[in-house]
């Protein structure tokens, strides 16, 4: 039996999504920028998908900008905001739980001399708004919190600490990449500034996101070309990519609760299942969480050999990010709990979708449990 238990990693693409990609390979395929009807067609189709992306988010079609996704999006908001606005201030906030992209973006940053506060997360990879609230100075210029981790699935206060943000003027960012398939993320009621989104994240395709930028914000571009999107993000469109995502966008907004509903379900059978493991404990919160997510330590296992016996057995989990998932250092995120080196190492991800059964669960669990058994046994 195959079973993808990977969803935080990518998820398939819906084929109803599909579908309406096809045409744009083949028959309409033209360039949006061009004059004439081929490309007035692609355009046509563009503009649709950005119309029914804003109406998810409660925003204007002009305040949705296309990008490759949204490690390119979360550079774009954060690079280009704070180049454009460095005279008012280089003091950035971000937290410890982010996405390398948004904390590498920062990490360039201060290269060029900005400041940046790396905000801790409590034991349960919670952020206390406060906590932000108390670092913010004069020359705060930007503040960036990802509203569900890619790891842990915690879930953030964005409405709350999008408040204070309003009220002190200081342009508020978040990644909800991983949240957008669960959650609303009605950008007046989070109260942000910019925030993004990645297609293949909600069985869409690979390669195409957005960032959602509040109307009349200055940023500066980081891509210099032909000026698409307003002048903010050169480069020819990814038309069936950005087509695909409006249609994926369309199906969440249609099936989120019935979705939600689904994982949760299979998600709580499963740790009922595995729970009865010894010395097995879930990492991040229980209840402020996402509901396809699962961060679990087994301890005296080593996570990696779970993961690969698990593989063997046509099981797909991880043990982090899965755009870091070639590196050899341990997860910022676990790290930042407080965990020490060999709780890292113990630990596992799994992340369920919509698709996944009983049978695939209760398959999984019998599994899990049966491999770590015989690791810890081989450890005796």
């Amino acid at each position: 039996m195959q079973v993808y238990l990977d969803h935080a990693a990518t998820t398939p693409v819906n084929k109803r999504v599909l579908e309406v990609m096809l045409p744009y390979f083949q028959t309409e395929f033209g360039n949006p920028s061009s004059i004439h009807q081929f490309g007035q067609k692609a355009l046509w189709a563009v503009d649709q998908a950005r119309q029914t992306i804003a109406e998810a988010l409660g925003c204007s079609a002009g305040e949705i900008y296309f990008t490759s996704g949204a490690t390119e999006a979360n550079n774009l908001a954060i690079k280009g905001y704070a180049r454009a606005h460095q005279k008012e201030g280089k003091h950035l906030i971000t937290t410890a739980l982010e996405h390398h992209c948004v904390l590498n973006s920062c990490e360039d940053l201060q290269q060029e001399g900005f400041e940046v506060d790396l905000i801790q997360p409590d034991s349960s990879g919670v952020i206390n708004p406060h906590e932000i609230e108390k670092r913010i100075r004069p020359d705060t210029l930007l503040v960036s919190v990802m509203f569900a981790n890619n790891e842990i699935g915690t879930l953030q206060p964005i409405a709350e600490i999008g408040q204070f943000c309003r009220q002190k003027k200081i342009f508020f960012h978040s990644d909800a990449v991983q949240a957008f398939g669960y959650e609303k993320c009605e950008v007046n009621q989070l109260q942000v500034d910019a925030l993004t989104l990645s297609a293949h994240k909600f069985y869409g395709p690979k390669g195409v996101g957005c960032l959602y930028l509040r109307k009349e914000t200055v940023l500066r571009p980081i891509l210099s070309g032909g000026g698409q999107e307003n002048g903010l993000r050169s480069g020819t469109h990814n038309v069936p990519g950005i087509v695909g995502m409006g249609k994926a966008v369309e199906l969440i907004e249609q099936e989120r609760e019935k979705n939600t509903r689904a994982v949760r379900e299979k998600r709580d059978l499963l740790w009922d299942l595995l729970r009865k493991i010894p010395d097995v404990r879930v990492n991040g919160d229980l209840e402020k969480r996402l509901p396809n997510n699962l961060n679990l330590i087994f301890t005296e296992v080593n996570g990696e050999a779970l993961l690969v016996r698990l593989d063997l057995e046509g099981i797909a989990v991880s043990t982090g990010s899965a755009c870091s998932a070639s590196s050899t250092k341990l997860s910022h995120v676990l790290l930042a709990l407080g965990l020490d080196e060999k709780s890292c190492k113990s630990s596992l991800r799994v992340t369920l979708g919509k698709d996944n059964t009983e049978e695939e669960v209760r398959y999984a669990a019998e599994k899990i449990k049966l491999i770590v058994e015989e690791l810890r046994s081989l450890r005796l």
